[in-house]
């Protein structure tokens, strides 16, 4: 009777399946969910010891190298930029930035601003390694070579710029705060001395050049007054005609400006290229005088209202005269402008002291920059934390692995082959 049973039991739901399919209820995906969240719920608070040992372990290690950790402060000094040098030197009407200079600060490519300048300065080797000789910083930094201290001096030194006021900021940071304002103020000394040699280099040669020019003026002056006066000793001739002295001084004046612009010139192409804007105006000044020159000198002998006669017109006595005139007035004309170009070239030498301005000096600083205890309390916990989380799960894994025998064999194997490397 059970057989029987059971066999038409099997008979009715095969019929029902032949003709009913059966449905598998959707799975929830938010139960699946749910459950997941739960599990890791339960798996962190089930190691919640270890994720809290291992946080409070990284924040105690990150509280005694805080304490450990030697304190850094920071010495700070602010300038005004070198006005003088950000835009180009003027002697004479002259403009040029020191070849020297832009070597320095040839690295920052074309245009040269005030805050690439400073720091270039900053940091060339020349100014590191007179400060490091000044505070004797390679038993300091206890560096074996130069190079070690340079880069532990550059590393500790800074330049920066601020947009809304300008002011270049230059920083060092040391253990000592005394000897990080003292490096400080010695980089701004160090600064405005370069700044002020190299400035006074380019005006002294300016300078140099327009007083062997000078000299050179003078003496010719001195030899056309000589020969002039001997020459009118000689022929008794005292004075010529009115129109042939206003012919010559003129004739001398345009002559001297020529010569004033060519020895202008000649200093301008002493450290600027053909491409500068002033060795163009003076090019295009010194060709203007020489055509005035030019025409000046094609009106003698033409027919004017004041005619003025030609030179082979004035007797042989009187032309000699003209010519001496002539060159007399030339050299007392170029002597007398050498003489102005001089006297500018040297009060701006002299003037070229203040090149950099000092807003405020660098003072020991009270509190120090590092290390940061509270941020690294805060980063020391939460990368604790993370460790712990990760370290909570790895046990999880394990745990549950070695209750599981084939889980549990693969680890075995695993083991095995760790311990054969």
């Amino acid at each position: 009777m059970v057989d029987e049973y059971n066999q038409n039991k099997k008979d009715q739901l095969s019929d029902v399946g032949e003709h009913e399919p059966v449905e598998v209820p959707p799975s929830n995906t938010y139960e699946e969910d749910e459950i997941d969240l739960l599990d890791l719920a339960l798996v962190l608070a089930k190691h919640k010891r270890l994720i809290i040992g291992i946080a409070f372990v990284a924040c105690l290690v990150a509280l005694i190298l805080g304490f450990i950790m030697t304190p850094i402060y920071r010495a700070e000094t602010r300038i005004v930029p070198p006005q003088l040098l950000t835009g180009q030197m003027q002697i004479g009407g002259l403009l040029s930035l020191p070849s020297e200079l832009r070597s320095m600060v040839g690295q920052f490519g074309g245009t040269t601003t005030p805050t690439d300048l400073i720091t270039g300065i900053v940091k060339s080797r020349r100014v590191l390694d007179r400060i490091i000789d000044k505070f004797d910083l390679m038993d300091y930094y206890e560096a074996e070579y130069r190079q070690n201290a340079r880069r532990a001096l550059s590393d500790a030194t800074n330049a920066s710029v601020d947009t809304k006021s300008g002011l270049i900021t230059i920083t060092v940071e040391d253990k000592d705060p005394a000897l990080a304002a003292d490096i400080a103020n010695t980089f701004v000394n160090e600064l405005q001395d370069l700044l002020k040699n190299l400035a006074i280099t380019q005006v002294s040669q300016q300078r140099l050049f327009l007083e062997n020019q000078l000299k050179q003026a003078h003496h010719d002056l001195m030899q056309a007054e000589e020969e002039f006066q001997k020459y009118q000793a000689q022929s008794g001739l005292l004075n010529v005609d009115v129109q042939m002295e206003a012919l010559m001084d003129a004739i001398a004046s345009i002559q001297a400006q020529v010569a004033v612009k060519e020895v202008q010139l000649k200093a301008a192409r002493t450290f600027a290229t053909a491409q500068n804007p002033e060795i163009k105006r003076l090019q295009a000044e010194l060709a203007g005088l020489k055509k005035e020159l030019k025409n000046l000198e094609a009106k003698v002998g033409t027919d004017n209202p004041n005619p003025i006669p030609a030179f082979e017109e004035i007797p042989k006595a009187g032309m000699e005269y003209a010519r001496r005139l002539r060159d007399f007035k030339f050299q007392e004309t170029l002597y007398e402008t050498l003489l102005q170009q001089y006297q500018a070239a040297v009060m701006a030498e002299a003037s070229e002291g203040m090149v950099v301005q000092v807003v405020d000096p660098a003072i020991p600083p009270e509190l120090k920059i590092k290390p940061r205890r509270k941020l690294m309390l805060i980063v020391a916990g939460f990368l604790g934390l993370f460790v712990g989380i990760f370290a909570a799960f790895i046990k999880e894994f394990i745990d549950n692995s070695s209750k599981n025998p084939e889980s549990a064999d693969k680890m075995a194997l695993l083991k095995s082959y760790l311990r054969r490397i």
